[in-house]
Formats: C-alpha cells, structure tokens, sequence
C-alpha cells in the first residue's frame, strides 16, 4: 500500500476554524487550504474580510482559496479583484455558474486575462472542466475543483470523471485538478492514483491519517474492544 509520503497528489485542508487552519498549515503534508461560506457559517465566522485577512496574517507560504460572495457576475468581478489583492498565495474561488445557472466562464476569462489566480468551483460535469480549461490563462496558476464526493453522493463512481478531467487539463500546464469535497480517506489514494494534482480534506478525514497501513487484524480487535466498553460504560444489561 502506498504511505502518504510516497503520494504524488498535494493535500489541501478544507475547513475554517483559524486554530485548525493554522495548525494544519504548520503540517508539512498540508501544501495548501481552502474554505467556504459554508464552512465558515458553521465556524461562526460573522466578518468575511476581517477572517480571511486575519487567515493571510498567519499563514503566507501556502496557497490560500476565497471565495466570492455575489450572485451578480460583475460584483463577482468586483470582489475577485479586491480578494486578489489580499496577498501572493490567495486563489480566488469563482463558482461555475451562478444560482440561476449562468455559467461563469466568460468572467473567467476577463479575470484570467487579468492574471487573477483562480480556483473555478463545483464542477460535477465533463462539460464544464472542458469549457473552464478553454478560459483560463495558460500562464497563470489556476485550480479546477471538481466536487468528487458529492458525484458519489448520488450513486455515481467520481474515478471515471476525474481520470477524464486530468486529460483535459493536460493542455494548459498551469492548471491543477482538485479532487473536492472527499468523503472517505480511501479518496486520498483514489485521487492519486488517477492523477489529480490536489484533493482537499477536511480535518475529520485527516484526522484518520494515522490509520494508513493499520493491520487489519489490530484495527478489528480494537472495534471490539470499543463495543465493549461502550456496552460496560453505558451499563446495558441483558
């Protein structure tokens, strides 16, 4: 089995609790991080701008995504550019289409042509890593994030598509293929093993790091071990 020095893909933690994030980014297996409004919303974050720049303060050396706030293309555009501006590792997250299903490619393109560094994101579809490739800046780094583990929330195996996914980002060499929202460490070695260049994880997943190449036999003495004293703890009786 493959050791997590030995994989090729670069792991990003996902999350936006500031203890958390920088004590992963001190990790030298963390090579960068992300986060959303979601995650933030659920960390209690109340000032975006305030987060984000108080993020940038400690952390410097790694790449950092923010995300835009808007449903209006040209506010999008307004507030890429000043999220931009916040320091050399930030990658601005531009959704591919807007809540009414507009894509976002032409704006893209426009902040691309502006040397903006972007991770264009939730993409679920062929179709649309095909046409972000087509707008991005062959000369500008750049991130497409596509929501593996949401593809698998609907019955559908993810591995095909990214493989596919990997080729078309093969003609633009400053272009990385995130493997987002992982619901299992086993992705971790999937994403790897298909190529992609990031997979971003969650502090829950990575938590499950010092599992990699448990024995087996161990691991099922363990469960035991834990049933059992879950069953004498709580007192159960028969």
């Amino acid at each position: 089995m493959t050791s997590i020095d030995q994989l090729k893909v670069k792991i990003f933690a996902d999350g936006a609790d500031r203890a958390g994030m920088l004590e992963m980014s001190a990790q030298p297996f963390i090579k960068g991080l992300t986060t959303n409004p979601t995650l933030m919303r659920k960390a209690g974050i109340t000032d975006y701008r305030a987060f984000c720049k108080e993020i940038l303060q400690g952390i410097k050396d790694k790449p950092l995504s923010f995300e835009v706030l808007s449903d209006d293309f040209a506010e999008m555009e307004r507030q890429a550019l000043e999220i931009a501006s916040w320091g050399e590792n930030v990658y601005v997250k531009i959704p591919v289409t807007n809540t009414k299903q507009e894509t976002c490619y032409a704006l893209v393109k426009r902040l691309a042509e502006k040397k903006v560094k972007l991770n264009v994101t939730a993409l679920m579809t062929r179709a649309q890593v095909r046409d972000v490739v087509a707008v991005l800046n062959s000369k500008v780094a750049s991130y497409v994030s596509v929501f593996a583990g949401r593809i698998a929330d609907t019955g559908r195996d993810p591995v095909p598509l990214m493989a596919a996914a990997v080729d078309l980002l093969k003609v633009n060499p400053e272009a990385e293929l995130i493997w987002a929202s992982p619901r299992e460490l086993l992705n971790i070695f999937q994403a790897d093993q298909v190529g992609c260049q990031v997979i971003t994880v969650t502090n829950d997943i990575l938590r499950k790091l010092s599992l990699v190449g448990c024995d087996l036999d161990e691991y099922s003495l363990d469960t035991v071990r834990m049933f059992y004293t879950d069953a004498v703890a709580a007192g159960f009786r028969l």
